[in-house]
């Protein structure tokens, strides 16, 4: 199938590990010039040269998402390096689980900066000029937590709750003008921000009572309906379909990539 996305200019954020950088690699395939962003730029050049052997072009912009200009950054640099931005993921994002009680200000301030305010300020810097040209695409990577709030991350699921109404606002107001907004709401993926040590699945199992790593990824992969853990491809092509012009009539959607863990027809 022809995504349509030769030639398209791109950016996407968070793209130096995980999702984002299975996304970058495969608008690189589809012929995308992409401008890969993250915080890192020792990580961000492997994740660029690793892009560049798919094919397009791939080039790298280290910043961190949640500076107040950052989003005027990403513009201006995907202005001056591919002559526009046409499809934007905003991808960026982390979780930790602790208890209600122990999340600080701080931390609800972090998670509300990066979840909510970093997208809404890429979005509002590039939607008006792809609206201009009459053709857009922006993806949210959200959350299933979005949907169905869980007690061991609150103020990620409050923050990618909100960004789900944030992406439904812009999504209203640019799609009469060609721009097409959606979020996608994956649940748990074999991503490092699960696998790594120290991450997601070791944070589980010092409260889950598992033996061992391999029993408590079965343990979180038998929640799902579909009984196991994502795969990051998986998401990224759920992410890149939404990017593409065959997502011609698909606009403020919030689509669950997350084996049936949310219960809910909406």
């Amino acid at each position: 199938m022809d995504l349509g996305l030769d030639g398209r200019a791109c950016v996407v954020t968070g793209a130096s590990r995980g999702i984002g950088l299975a996304v970058a690699e495969r608008l690189c395939g589809e012929g995308g010039k992409v401008l890969l962003v993250a915080r890192s730029a020792g990580t961000l050049d492997e994740a660029v040269s690793r892009c560049s052997s798919a094919g397009g072009g791939a080039q790298g912009l280290a910043l961190d998402i949640t500076e107040p200009d950052a989003g005027e950054r990403i513009v201006a640099e995907a202005s001056e390096r591919f002559g526009r931005l046409e499809v934007l993921v905003n991808n960026a994002g982390t979780a930790s689980r602790r208890s209600l009680e122990d999340v600080t200000d701080d931390e609800w301030n972090a998670a509300w900066e990066l979840n909510v305010m970093a997208p809404m300020r890429a979005m509002r810097a590039a939607l008006p000029a792809m609206a201009e040209r009459g053709w857009g695409r922006v993806v949210n990577v959200c959350s299933s937590a979005g949907k169905r709030p869980t007690t061991g991350t609150p103020e990620y699921s409050v923050a990618k709750a909100a960004e789900l109404s944030l992406s439904r606002v812009f999504a209203d107001v640019y799609a009469k003008r060609g721009v097409l907004v959606n979020a996608i709401c994956p649940g748990p993926v074999k991503t490092e921000l699960w696998m790594s040590p120290g991450g997601l699945l070791d944070q589980a199992m010092e409260t889950g009572g598992h033996d061992s790593r391999e029993e408590a990824v079965e343990a979180v992969g038998a929640g799902r309906p579909i009984g196991r853990l994502a795969e990051i491809d998986e998401i990224a092509d759920a992410i890149v379909f939404l990017c593409s012009e065959r997502a011609s009539y698909v606009a403020g959607a919030a689509w669950s990539v997350d084996g049936g863990s949310v219960p809910v027809i909406i």
